[in-house]
């Protein structure tokens, strides 16, 4: 697997006739360097650098073939078909292995693609990349195309469709495909007669009578086994990189960057390459490749699916980066000293712990007794949601967009910001459940006068009424507002003009001085932070048009939950 990184297009060196490219001095590149070389180009300038070689088809063969692989995906099939046909027998198999599978199942449609794109002008190489790939998978591929039927048990058998006839007159193969595919499988069951026809006979046989699940099976296994051999190591050992291990402490000191530093995204795995040398760059690439590839096995991913490899190594970047970022506390130069003293696997190892310890904070977090009422945490919408990306079997961060999809972290001061969130989180569930009476028959009291259960009514309004009421009357009693009292509420809670509406100063202090006593000490902080906020939500939402119109109107129930009717 190779790990996107940053495009650095450049011009195209020459390439001698033993393969390796001659450098701005004339050099001769090693076959290493010139494969490094060219990833670095992008896919199309790739193919270019191929075909502008002295040499192509050496060139080609001298490649990985997982290499190749990526160019012809990134810059398509159809564009590339000469590549294919300069591959080695053993480069297809693996274009086949990558690209012919969907993880554990054969796609023979897949396959098919792979043949049609590798017949050139040589019959005879095009047979030798056949041979190459697993009889499996070429039985697999007539089982699923063809119907071969034995003319000696029934003579008189005669298919609808295009049919093929033995030279032998033993069986007659019919076609079950249309357009393309049927040309190409024509055309590969009259070179596979024409080659052999004794062995095509035995062919023949065997695809009447394997059993379609066996051949998979035994094909899959084949691939494993090679597959390993180009660095996929088994799901166990894959599985093992997700290790929880013990993290040093930060560096600090004069001159250790503060998390809170304002400025972009520091990328501490490119800090890291950029002074290596070269023998350094190419051990540390191949630490890479490993990383990312057991990466990608541990997330179910397969190795010829190219955004699952993207993906996946851009997730590797993210964790890499993290746990240099704490290695070297906070400090680009000191990367690449970090990075020859320590393993890639460590590197990840560290920065997906830190992670991992704020997704263990969150499991604790929901074993508390009363921590959910219905289904629902007790806590505000951004940190129910951080708290949701938090729990996933790999920790994420969710973005403070609605309906976003949650993503990885991808510094120190995103894992402090889930640290900051999952705080409030705690105090949030100690507050409330406080004010709900602390269990959840009381809650559910409570929770009977609003009329609905606490999913459609949501936290911020359960919020907004029982901080509203404190206002109003100085004491806990969380209920709807009733509406003969709204007037009054707005005269507590707004002045100024609709153009230019405030808070009242009396407003949190009334009902935080209501509120504490009820408390447990330690959440009374976030107690006063949610009281804040949820006054700063009912000025935006209702301050305007209470300072308008003197009143609150019941459409206002949509964030102030109020009753039907008022209080005599």
């Amino acid at each position: 697997m190779r790990l996107p990184g940053r495009s650095r297009c450049g011009s195209t060196p020459g390439v001698s006739q033993n393969g390796k490219t001659n450098g701005p001095g004339g050099s001769l590149l090693a076959p290493r360097e010139e494969r490094q070389r060219l990833m670095r180009l992008s896919p199309r300038q790739r193919v270019a650098a191929l075909f502008d070689a002295e040499d192509t088809a050496a060139l080609v063969r001298s490649l990985p073939a997982e290499d190749l692989y990526v160019t012809i995906q990134e810059v398509g099939l159809a564009d590339t078909t000469e590549l294919v046909q300069l591959a080695s027998p053993a480069q297809f198999r693996t274009f086949v292995d990558l690209g012919g599978w969907a993880k554990d199942k054969l796609d023979p449609h897949a396959v098919l693609t792979w043949l049609r794109a590798a017949r050139g002008d040589e019959q005879e190489d095009f047979l030798r990349k056949v041979h190459a790939v697993d009889l499996e998978v070429v039985e697999t591929l007539l089982k699923e195309f063809t119907v071969v039927h034995d003319l000696e048990e029934n003579p008189d058998v005669n298919p609808q469709g295009m049919t093929m006839e033995t030279p032998e007159g033993r069986y007659l193969v019919e076609l079950k495909v249309e357009g393309v595919e049927m040309s190409a499988m024509r055309a590969l069951v009259n070179d596979l007669i024409a080659e052999n026809p004794f062995e095509a006979v035995r062919l023949f046989e065997a695809v009447r009578w394997e059993i379609p699940s066996e051949l998979e099976e035994t094909a899959f296994q084949f691939r494993r086994a090679r597959l390993a051999d180009l660095g996929f190591p088994t799901l166990e050992d894959a599985l093992a990189l997700f290790s929880r291990v013990d993290v040093p402490p930060r560096p600090t000191g004069p001159g250790t960057p503060a998390l809170t530093a304002s400025g972009g995204h520091v990328d501490y795995l490119e800090a890291a390459f950029r002074d290596l040398s070269d023998v350094e760059r190419m051990n540390a690439e191949d630490e890479l490749r490993e990383v990312a590839n057991a990466v990608l096995v541990a997330e179910l991913g397969d190795p010829g699916d190219l955004d699952a490899v993207r993906r996946v190594g851009e997730w590797v970047r993210d964790y890499l980066s993290l746990g240099l970022e704490h290695l070297t506390g906070g400090d680009p130069a000191k990367a690449p000293d970090v990075l020859r003293d320590t393993p890639l696997r460590r590197v990840f190892q560290v920065g997906f712990t830190l992670t991992l310890q704020l997704k263990y904070r969150a499991d604790r977090l929901f074993k508390v007794p009363f921590v959910k009422l219905d289904d629902v945490p007790l806590v505000l919408p951004e940190e129910a949601a951080a708290l949701e990306a938090l729990r996933r079997k790999r920790p994420r961060r969710a973005l403070r967009v609605p309906g976003a999809e949650a993503v990885p972290f991808r510094s120190l001061r995103e894992v402090a910001g889930s640290e900051a969130l999952l705080a409030r989180a705690e105090g949030q569930v100690a507050a409330l459940g406080a004010l709900l009476g602390g269990t959840e028959d009381t809650a559910r009291t409570v929770l009977a006068r609003f009329g609905v259960s606490l999913d459609v009514l949501g936290v911020e309004r359960l919020w907004a009424a029982g901080v509203s009421m404190a206002v109003l009357e100085e004491r806990v009693d969380v209920r709807p507002v009733p509406l003969g009292r709204t007037v009054e509420l707005g005269q507590r809670l707004f002045e100024g003009t609709p153009d230019a509406p405030r808070l009242r100063a009396s407003a949190a202090e009334r009902a935080v001085a209501a509120l504490s006593p009820s408390v447990p000490e330690a959440a009374r902080e976030e107690l006063r932070r949610v009281v804040n906020s949820t006054l700063a939500r009912l000025l935006s939402e209702l301050g305007p048009a209470w300072l308008r119109e003197g009143r609150l109107d019941v459409i206002a129930s949509a964030v102030l939950p109020m009753e039907s009717a008022p209080v005599p």
